[in-house]
Formats: C-alpha cells, structure tokens, sequence
C-alpha cells in the first residue's frame, strides 16, 4: 500500500514536470518587471521572485531539468559500476584487487567534498547549457564507486554459480559468459542501485546549486532555487518560497519509500 502510494506520488509528479508546457502559466525566464517580489495571486500561484519571474514556472521548469538529469545521471554512473565489477570479477587477480583498492579509494573520500572541489576546479562562468551536462556528468562519472562495490560482490557470488561452471566446461569465451551468462542476473541489483542513487544525485544537485556551482542563471533547476532559502527570515516571511524544498523533499522520500517497500516485499 505504501509502495503504491508512493509510486502514484512520484508519477503525478513527473508527469506534472513533463507537462510544465501546458501547466506553467508563464515562461521560465520572463521577467515581469513590474511584479517583482510579487506575493501569490492568481496570476503568480507562488508569487514571483526578485527579477519578477513567475516562481511556479520555474519550479516545474527547474524540476523537468532535475528529474530527467538525475536518472541519467545514474544511469551512467550504474552502467560504469556494471562494467567495473564485470571487468574486475571475471579477470580476477590484478584487476580485481586494482579496481577494489580504487573503489576504497573514492569511497573513503566525503562524497558531497569531493563532488565540490572538482566541480570548483572547473570553469565557474559557463554557459547553462554546459553547466547542465556539467553538473549531471560529474555526478555519474564519480558517483560509480558505491554500485561498483554491490557489482563486484553480485559477480563474485554467481562466478561460482552451476550455470557458469557449465559454461566454462563447454568452453565459452570469458567475454561471452560475461555479457550472455553473468550480465542478465545483474540487471536485477543494477535496477536497485539505480533506485537508491537517483535521489541521492538528485538531492546533490540540489548541494550543488545552493552553493552556486550547479546549473547556472537564467536557467532553472532545483538546485538553483534553493538559494532562496539561505535567508532564514525571508522563509519566514514569505513560505511559499520554501515550495522547491517541498518538491525535493516529496521525490527523495517517496523514492526511497518505494526502495524500502520493494526490499521489503522481496
């Protein structure tokens, strides 16, 4: 019931975002001058910002931004922690204590520092374009280490399973009981990574903007509309600014209801 709910929840939202088009009622990045620090109306739902842009259609703007980077952002990273643990557990010897000293590596740094300093190593001033496909890569390509770990263990455990002795003795190539024998008994922990990293790319996007190094102006995203917030009594005057931190905090939570249900249930 729980799980269905959330998954109900989490549609409803995604779909509201892809449809943000026809729900918005203005443009992203038009600036209503006249209407600045607007408070809600009928007009502006969620009031208007201090350039005068419509806070609601940046949210569901923002928010297509944030939900359709963050699953591809897992995706590579999940893709590269498949191929890491593919690699590592059937070679075995070298690749695997390499590959394993690296998964250490990057795991005992602190995520969300590590994540900052190369972000801050990168050209601040890009366009918002590049600072998209910036922000979302830099999460997949160092964000493999965590399902690289669960990748190799899964490997490790179905090497010595009958199916891959049998097709040893009939003398498949390595490559072909990789892709063939081990690979599709992976998808199933490769679906479970992807689940559990989404929201955490998601929510470090938002670490990202709030800090002024994720997607940049005029472009927005969930992360960028968080800086409204580091005014504490502003919040406390006007709340509906606090409505992008409502948004994540619904996706993050009913992600992780629907991961928790589904381990739960298997």
């Amino acid at each position: 019931m729980v799980r269905r709910a959330a998954i109900l929840a989490l549609t409803a939202i995604v779909l509201a975002l892809l449809c943000a088009d026809w729900i918005a009622p203005h443009s992203a990045e038009t600036q209503f001058r006249d209407d600045a620090a607007a408070r809600p109306s009928r007009q502006y739902p969620l009031g208007t910002d201090a350039l005068g842009r419509d806070r609601l259609s940046r949210l569901l703007y923002g928010g297509r931004i944030s939900m359709v980077m963050a699953p591809l952002a897992a995706l590579l990273a999940v893709s590269l922690a498949v191929v890491a643990g593919l690699t590592a557990g059937c070679l075995g010897g070298w690749w695997e204590r390499a590959a394993a000293t690296l998964t250490d590596l990057c795991l005992s740094l602190p995520w969300l520092f590590l994540l900052l300093a190369v972000r801050a190593l990168l050209p601040l001033n890009v366009g918002p374009e590049a600072s998209i496909l910036v922000t979302f890569a830099l999460l997949g390509l160092l964000g493999w280490a965590g399902p690289s770990r669960i990748m190799l263990a899964a490997v490790k455990r179905h090497l010595s399973s009958d199916f891959v002795l049998a097709a040893r003795a009939a003398g498949c190539h390595p490559l072909r009981i990789a892709l063939v024998h081990l690979l599709p008994h992976l998808l199933p922990v490769a679906a479970a990574q992807f689940w559990v990293t989404a929201p955490a790319f998601l929510l470090s996007e938002a670490n990202l903007g709030l800090l002024g190094l994720g997607v940049a102006e005029p472009t927005p995203s969930w992360g960028n509309l968080l800086r409204e917030l580091e005014n504490l009594s502003q919040v406390a005057r006007c709340p509906w600014i606090a409505a992008p931190l409502v948004a994540l905090f619904l996706v993050i939570g009913c992600s992780h209801l629907v991961t928790a249900a589904a381990e739960y249930e298997s």
